[in-house]
C-alpha cells in the first residue's frame, strides 16, 4: 500500500472520486457537491486558513485508490483548549482495517510532527454544522447537506485504533404540523402575546441587520463552549452570504424583547433531496437539474441548522414561540412536511430538553472521536456546558 499526498490536480481527482466507489451501491447516500469539497482545500475560499493548515493524502493499492484522509491544525481555536489538538477528516477506505489504519497513521504522524498532542476526528476544517462526526447510530438514513455519512465499518475502524468518544451528536427528527409539550405551548402562548416581544422573518435584501443580530444571540448564548473564541462580524455576515443562494426567507426567524436580538432560528430547505439528482456536481447540467426540482417542489423537508437563545431568555419558552411563529406560515404554504434538526452535542443538555419538548425524536447518532498522543495521559470527555 501507498501514502500519496494530493500535491497536483490528478490526486485531488482521486481523493474525490473515492467515495463514488465506497458507497455505489449505497441507496442512502448523496454525494457531496465536488464544489464544497473543493472549497474546503481552497485558501482563497476557507477562511481557517488564515489560523490553520492542511494536508490531504490517497493511499493506494495495486494502482488502485481505496482509502483517503486529511489532516488539519485551527490554531485559533486551540488557544482556548487544555491539548494542542488537531483535526483528520474526509476519510473513506474500503472495508479494510490495515488500510485504515495506514491513513491514521499518516495523519497522526503529520500532526505529531507539528506538535500537537491529540487528534480529533471525523472533522472539518471549518466550522461545526460541516462534515462533523461519525455515525454510529442509523445507517439508513439520507444525510442532509453537509452532513458527514459513513458505513458501519468505520466504527470499529476509529475505536479499534484507539479513538475515544469525545461527545457524541444527536441529530432531531419532526412533522411540521406536530404540537409542542403542553408546558412549552402554553408559555410560549404567553411570548406570543406580550407586545414587547416581536418576531422577524429574515429579509435578503438587509443580511447585514439580520447577521449582526444572529452574532449578538449566538456570543452571548454560546460563551461557555470550549474552544470558542467568539463569532466576529465578518464570520457572521460570511455565513449569511453562504446561505443567501439557498435560504427560503419563511424558514429564517429572529425574536426581540424591546428591540433587543434574543432568539434565531435558522433552517434551511434540505436541498439534499435535490442533490441526489445532481450526482455531486454542481456544473451547468447540475444547475439546471437543480431548478428544476426547486420548481416542482421537491424539497419537502427543512433542517434547523441553529437555534440560539440569549441567557437571559433560556427556559422562559422563548424557543417554543419562535417555532410556533415559523409552523404558522409553513403550514399556510403547505410547502414543508418536515424538519430535520442538525446535531446537538450530549455536552449541551439544555438544548437537548429544549429540542424534545419541541416534540422532536433522536433520528440519528453520531460521535466525535478523540486520540491522544500520550497513550497514559488520562482522557476526558467533552465538558458539560451550564
Amino acid at each position: 500500500m501507498l501514502i500519496r499526498e494530493v500535491t497536483d490536480e490528478k490526486t485531488e481527482k482521486e481523493f474525490l472520486a473515492l467515495p463514488h466507489i465506497i458507497y455505489q451501491d449505497d441507496s442512502n447516500w448523496v454525494p457531496h457537491l465536488i464544489q464544497d469539497i473543493k472549497g474546503v482545500f481552497d485558501p482563497k475560499k476557507n477562511k481557517f486558513f488564515r489560523h490553520g493548515e492542511v494536508s490531504r493524502w490517497i493511499l493506494e493499492k495495486d494502482g488502485k485508490t481505496i482509502g483517503r484522509i486529511a489532516a488539519f491544525i485551527n490554531h485559533k481555536g486551540n488557544k482556548k483548549q487544555k491539548l494542542d489538538t488537531g483535526g483528520v477528516g474526509f476519510f473513506e477506505c474500503i472495508n479494510d482495517q490495515e488500510a485504515a489504519f495506514k491513513l491514521f497513521d499518516t495523519g497522526k504522524k503529520w500532526l505529531e510532527d507539528k506538535k500537537m498532542e491529540a487528534m480529533d476526528g471525523p472533522i472539518n476544517f471549518g466550522e461545526k454544522d460541516k462534515y462533523w462526526g461519525l455515525i454510529i447510530n442509523n445507517f439508513d438514513y439520507p444525510p442532509y447537506y453537509c452532513q458527514n455519512y459513513n458505513p458501519e465499518y468505520y466504527v470499529p475502524f476509529f475505536e479499534n485504533y484507539g479513538f475515544k468518544k469525545y461527545y457524541e451528536q444527536f441529530i432531531y427528527y419532526r412533522k411540521t404540523a406536530d404540537e409542542l409539550i403542553p408546558l412549552l405551548k402554553e408559555k410560549s402562548a404567553r411570548i406570543r402575546k406580550d407586545p414587547k416581544f416581536t418576531f422577524e422573518t429574515i429579509s435578503k435584501k438587509r443580511l447585514e441587520k439580520y447577521a449582526e443580530d444572529f452574532r449578538t444571540i449566538y456570543n452571548r448564548a454560546w460563551t461557555k463552549h470550549e474552544g470558542f473564541a467568539g463569532m466576529e462580524k465578518r464570520q457572521s455576515m460570511a455565513i449569511m452570504k453562504t446561505i443567501k443562494p439557498i435560504l427560503d426567507e419563511d424558514l429564517i426567524y429572529f425574536a426581540y424583547y424591546d428591540g433587543r436580538p434574543v432568539g434565531f432560528f435558522i433552517a434551511l430547505p434540505e436541498i439534499n433531496q435535490i442533490f441526489k439528482y445532481v450526482n455531486g456536481n454542481l456544473n451547468w447540467w447540475g444547475k439546471l437539474k437543480f431548478l428544476y426540482h426547486k420548481w416542482r417542489g421537491t424539497c419537502t423537508t427543512f433542517f434547523g441548522l441553529a437555534f440560539g437563545i440569549d441567557p437571559d431568555f433560556q427556559g422562559k419558552g422563548l424557543e417554543g414561540a419562535i417555532f410556533e411563529e415559523c409552523k404558522k406560515i409553513v403550514s399556510a404554504k403547505n410547502s414543508y412536511e418536515d424538519v430535520v434538526i442538525t446535531w446537538i452535542g450530549d455536552f449541551n443538555p439544555k438544548m437537548i430538553h429544549v429540542i424534545e419538548n419541541l416534540g422532536a425524536t433522536r433520528l440519528r447518532t453520531l460521535a466525535t472521536y478523540r486520540y491522544l498522543f500520550d497513550r497514559e495521559a488520562e482522557f476526558e470527555r467533552a465538558k458539560i456546558i451550564g
